[in-house]
């Protein structure tokens, strides 16, 4: 009747489903909300703008795969020391299971993928490092990888290029996590003798031990736009110098004006600068399979 249209417990047909119930129908990964502006971008068009938001050009974390496949020429990357394993020297609780559920996350051994390529062309080992996995931090099996990696480029006479995304060095492993930042420098060092070129990419973040040892010792040194870079913690530092530090404390552009990188390169443009680099200190004689 009509007056039941007016009863303060009459419920609309169209008003029985709710906000949340609605929300939740909508097919899962369809939507990616950008951790900087906030909004909301089809996911497809995402990953065809290679992970950069489109409305505030926020470089959003990748995943090793997928820097391999934006990054080096299809179907040349070939990976290396995927067999080795992470063990757990300390008996600290829960880490070999953290470990083991990374590793079925990211399809990846480590917290670093490493491999011989190409780009344009022209062969170069490379190590991508994964903040999906353990923040991208660097126990014994990462600096072994990476050390690894740049034994291999010396003996190929090639190119070393890194991706640098870590939280720092690993507390599991303690002192032993602590040595890789001096067992990688050293086999730059050798690389380096040899007169080979080392390019080191930073993007966000690359803090700890890893950005005080091999992220920052490269013959040339790039990051992606406003990637998070430093040693120790804004707060810590500021409590240390007893003062207020800049709004763009610690990024790529602050790093950039304070002579401490070679460039702030925009992901879109980074296979192509780096090619160039890659290019003008090679010769092709060397770089052929």
């Amino acid at each position: 009747m009509i007056r039941d249209l007016f009863r303060k417990n009459h419920k609309k047909k169209y008003a029985t489903i709710s906000i949340e119930q609605s929300n939740n129908e909508m097919p899962e990964g369809l939507m990616v909300k950008c951790p900087e502006c906030k909004k909301n971008v089809l996911t497809k068009e995402l990953m065809e703008n290679l992970k950069v938001c489109p409305s505030c050009d926020h470089h959003l974390k990748m995943t090793a795969w997928e820097r391999v496949e934006i990054f080096l020429d299809e179907s040349t990357f070939t990976s290396m020391d995927d067999h080795l394993q992470t063990e757990n020297p300390l008996n600290f609780p829960g880490y070999t299971e953290k470990v083991k559920s990374d590793s079925e996350k990211t399809g990846l051994n480590e917290a670093v993928l490493t491999g011989v390529g190409e780009i344009d062309g022209r062969k170069v080992v490379v190590a991508i490092m994964d903040s999906h996995f353990r923040m991208g931090s660097m126990g014994s099996v990462v600096g072994e990888k990476i050390t690894r990696a740049i034994e291999k480029a010396t003996e190929l006479k090639i190119p070393f290029i890194i991706f640098t995304a870590s939280g720092g060095a690993r507390m599991q492993e303690g002192v032993l996590s602590l040595m890789q930042m001096a067992k990688t420098s050293v086999a730059l060092r050798r690389h380096s003798d040899h007169g080979l070129l080392y390019i080191s990419i930073l993007t966000h973040p690359t803090t700890g031990g890893v950005s005080a040892s091999f992220a920052s010792i490269g013959d040339i040194n790039i990051a992606e736009p406003k990637a998070l870079i430093g040693f120790a913690g804004r707060r810590v530092i500021e409590q240390t110098v007893r003062e207020k530090l800049p709004e763009n404390f610690q990024t790529a552009e602050f790093l950039m004006d304070h002579g401490q990188l070679d460039a702030v390169i925009h992901r879109k443009e980074m296979k192509e600068k780096v090619s160039s680099l890659v290019k003008m200190h090679t010769s092709k004689e060397i770089t052929t399979w």
